[in-house]
């Protein structure tokens, strides 16, 4: 090979791998994406001092679903602790619906930065997942994106905690009684993932976890209060459980500089026939329901 093919090739193989660098450079980074990846890049959220609250009420209207008592028979532990448990798909009092996820979908700040845009800091402080009578307490909680959730057993018995999330990978844990606590976290946003125990199928719960601190979990008296909001206008949605995904209803809200703004959803398809509902036994091993408070 001659002199000048040599350095026609030495320069060819600097450009190539001066290309490869800048391809490399300019890939989107893994976990960057829409799905729901937390965001390497981005506006750093920083409170102004000037942020507001979101508040409301859920409401549910018609005749509440009947509760659904749980046969507990295949582990007489969970029958003695929580002799009365029961399902709390539908947890309404006086009508109002608690274990409502309410949380800011998306929208922007009143300097046009929309919420996605910005970049958060997960907590320090963990989010307690308690097995506690044979169910899970909270029912709905909610959590940021890599914030620890400590997963704990107050049961004389043995459980098997398995999260069951379509964004994030399957995780799936025993923990006998008085086994230590059990962390776990959430590198992506998903609303809302699912819960359960292997070992006593009634059980279940949903965890919310997104990339903002900008969610609460409607009470037992259907209040909620979602803090440290940033002046702007956002659609809010409220979800509930039901159904294969549960049912989720939106409106738009405009947050003022120190103010607050009103949020308040219904669920329920009106009234129903007259009567009180009933107290049906549900055996376990039938359908996954979950225990009463």
């Amino acid at each position: 090979m001659s002199m000048k093919q040599t350095k026609v090739w030495l320069i060819l193989t600097i450009a190539l791998s001066l290309l490869g660098l800048a391809s490399a450079c300019s890939k989107t980074p893994e976990g960057t994406s829409d799905n729901g990846a937390p965001t390497t890049t981005g506006k750093a959220f920083t409170p102004k001092g000037d942020e507001g609250t979101i508040t409301g009420t859920i409401a549910y209207n018609g005749t509440p679903p009947a509760a659904k008592k749980i046969d507990t028979s295949a582990d007489p532990v969970c029958g003695q602790k929580s002799p009365n448990l029961a399902t709390e798909d539908n947890v309404i009092t006086n009508g109002k619906l608690g274990y409502a996820f309410v949380y800011i979908k998306d929208g922007a700040t009143t300097d046009g930065t929309k919420v996605g845009d910005y970049t958060f800091t997960a907590p320090s402080d963990t989010v307690t997942l308690d097995q506690n009578g044979c169910h899970y307490r909270p029912h709905v909680l909610g959590a940021m994106v890599n914030q620890k959730l400590n997963i704990t057993n107050s049961d004389p018995t043995q459980h098997n905690i398995h999260f069951t999330p379509k964004n994030n990978p399957d995780w799936n844990q025993s923990q006998p009684n008085g086994a230590p606590p059990l962390t776990h976290s959430f590198a992506r946003s998903e609303v809302l993932v699912p819960v359960k125990c292997n070992q006593h199928p009634w059980m279940k719960a949903y965890v919310g976890v997104l990339k903002h601190p900008f969610f609460a979990v409607s009470a037992e008296d259907g209040t909620f209060t979602i803090k440290g909001v940033p002046p702007g206008t956002y659609t809010v949605a409220a979800w509930h459980e039901g159904g294969a995904t549960g049912t989720e209803k939106t409106m738009s809200v405009t947050v003022p500089a120190s103010g607050s703004a009103k949020a308040d959803f219904a669920f329920g398809e009106g009234a129903s026939a007259a009567g009180a509902p009933s107290l049906e036994m549900m055996p376990a091993i039938e359908v996954p329901v979950v225990g009463h408070h």
